[in-house]
């Protein structure tokens, strides 16, 4: 059984006329591990065959060992499929039946037999990854109920097929499935891979080195296999007047879930949170109410987590309006750590960007702000990369010099990696 909680950070003291309420809300979930996991389970890997996964060909064996690695993790009774993707998509595994496409019951036996298909992956051709999200969709759709999750490797830019249709396909995918996305090597485009993990409420990560994909594959299965409650979502109720400006996760990582609303009452949004194992994250909620005169007080916002079509837990966002400067200026300390963390991802975007466009002026604003909000949130990760792309002469003001000379890797690894969060210290009580 899993069991959800939920708390609230804020500071809910307002100035008289003020009507934008936020919060940090903090959602749990602890496994008590008891007995065996019941919850149907459905897994697809879709790896990229395509000619440039031989160029080197370290690449096409990392794959193949990678993709055996992911099968041994599977456990007893799970669904699961492996895709061939070039041109085109195959079903690699479990052969195709008569009537279509079909997934295979792992036991000892077939994963066995699925690791030696995967053994035989010859490269050739190019990269649809439209195709290959459509057929695992199709394989999805067999089995609404259960959790859903899908790996995708490439390491090329999405070629053999328009961009329009790579987005009707992903359309199309949204809320059949979960999706972890992952480019080995330098040749792949970061914002392409990233549409696709957003949209799939997945991850996007680079293998810079190959022999690293395997260890990486185990791990993002681990975690797929640890989950134990399939599309739990975040309602969010706010009083008549009262409008959500946006709702974004914010820890581990950013992901904006404001236009993923799915109204289900004239004051109540659901938004998506996808499967969930014993983990936390936290979501930034941000509310328009009617502004309040001194000594008002009001309930603003309940955010309520379903799991199974049960309220599982629930935090309570408030407003009190005050005309006592100290408690109306005061900045609660998650709030203002993510707010940080958020413009954080957004300045190492737009500078980068700049920095491709040869804007050098604009990059070097941008990556220094940058530097200067991971170095204030204790972010050594992203600190470590930026340092990569830039000089850095004064961490705390965000001076920085553009590197001339810079590794493709390096800042690919630093715009994949820009969304990822370091938690709050939260204080004692």
């Amino acid at each position: 059984m899993t069991t959800f909680t939920a708390a609230t950070y804020q500071n809910e003291y307002l100035p008289q006329g003020s009507d934008e309420v936020n919060a940090i809300v903090t959602v749990g979930a602890t496994a008590d591990g008891v007995g065996p996991v019941t919850t149907e389970a459905v897994e697809v890997i879709m790896c990229d065959t395509s000619g440039s996964m031989n160029e080197p060909s370290s690449k096409i064996r990392a794959a193949r060992q990678a993709t055996q690695v992911a099968i041994d993790q599977l456990r007893d009774g799970v669904l699961f499929a492996v895709i061939s993707g070039d041109d085109h998509a195959q079903l690699a595994f479990p052969p195709a039946a008569r009537g279509g496409a079909t997934l295979a019951v792992s036991t000892r036996a077939t994963r066995e037999e699925a690791k030696h298909v995967a053994k035989q992956f010859r490269p050739g051709g190019g990269t649809a990854m439209g195709t290959w999200l459509a057929l695992a969709r199709d394989l999805f759709r067999t089995r609404p109920g259960a959790i859903r999750h899908a790996i995708l490797l490439t390491d090329g830019r999405n070629q053999s097929e328009s961009s329009a249709h790579l987005d009707a396909v992903l359309e199309s995918c949204v809320g059949h499935f979960q999706c972890d996305a992952r480019g080995v090597g330098g040749d792949w485009e970061v914002a392409e891979l990233r549409r696709i993990a957003t949209a799939l409420l997945g991850s996007v990560d680079l293998i810079a080195n190959p022999d690293d994909m395997a260890e990486d594959f185990r791990s993002m299965m681990e975690a797929s296999m640890a989950k134990a409650v399939a599309d739990a979502t975040l309602r969010v109720w706010v009083p008549q007047g009262a409008e959500v400006l946006f709702v974004k996760q914010v820890a581990p990582a950013i992901e904006d879930l404001t236009a993923r609303a799915v109204v289900t009452g004239p004051l109540t949004r659901e938004y998506p949170l996808g499967a969930w194992g014993s983990e936390s994250r936290d979501y930034h909620v941000c509310v328009r109410v009617r502004p309040g005169n001194v000594g008002d007080e009001m309930l603003a916002a309940r955010a309520s987590v379903v799991a199974a079509g049960d309220v599982a837990a629930q935090a309570l966002v408030r407003a009190v309006w005050t005309d006592d400067e100290q408690l109306s200026t005061r900045m609660n300390a998650e709030v203002a750590h993510y707010t940080g963390q958020a413009e954080l991802a957004a300045a190492i975007q737009d500078g980068l960007e700049a920095r491709k466009a040869g804007d050098e002026r604009t990059a070097t604003l941008k990556l220094g702000r940058a530097v200067q909000l991971a170095d204030a949130a204790g972010n050594d990760d992203t600190k470590r990369l930026l340092a990569k792309v830039v000089e850095v002469e004064d961490a705390a003001t965000g001076t920085v010099r553009l590197k001339r000379q810079v590794e493709t890797l390096d800042e690919m690894a630093l715009d994949t990696r820009s969304t990822k969060t370091v938690r709050v210290q939260k204080k004692s009580t």
